[in-house]
């Protein structure tokens, strides 16, 4: 199977996530990245927007969950965005960066970065491998030494 990749990088926001109560109240700077990783054959192939990934709608959700929620963790934050995106697409693995530029830590830093892959569970699984054992018992049944 390919693994192909479709990238959103550094995309900008102000948001109001963190421990601290200045943070949700007076906002800061989030960075996210989101990397789709799945087969894009069809998309070259047809050349046609409707077989791939509508970036501008990423963005959109990305831009909701950011700027429009508030959390107390960036865990959390990466979590929201990977969830409502393996809902939205037809993708099966993602990769979510958030990046916290000014984290309120003791020291110089760069800021805090949170990165997740998940993959959108397989409806299913079970009854499938359960009935494939089953239908081995029953083709041994019949057999005898």
């Amino acid at each position: 199977m390919a693994r192909d990749y479709i990238r959103l990088n550094k995309m900008v926001f102000r948001g109001y996530h963190g421990v601290w109560d200045e943070e949700r109240q007076v906002g800061q700077r989030f960075e996210v990245d989101v990397e789709f990783i799945g087969n894009i054959a069809a998309a070259a192939k047809s050349d046609n927007i409707r077989d791939t990934i509508g970036l501008y709608k990423v963005y959109r959700i990305v831009e909701k969950l950011v700027t429009g929620k508030t959390f107390k963790l960036v865990e959390t934050l990466a979590e929201k965005i990977a969830a409502a995106l393996l809902r939205r697409f037809p993708v099966n693995e993602l990769r979510v960066r958030l990046r916290k530029p000014n984290s309120p830590v003791p020291g110089i830093c760069d800021g805090i970065e949170v990165e997740i892959v998940r993959q959108k569970k397989a409806e299913g699984m079970g009854e499938e491998r359960k009935a494939k054992g089953e239908r081995r018992k029953v083709k041994g049944e019949g057999r005898r030494a």
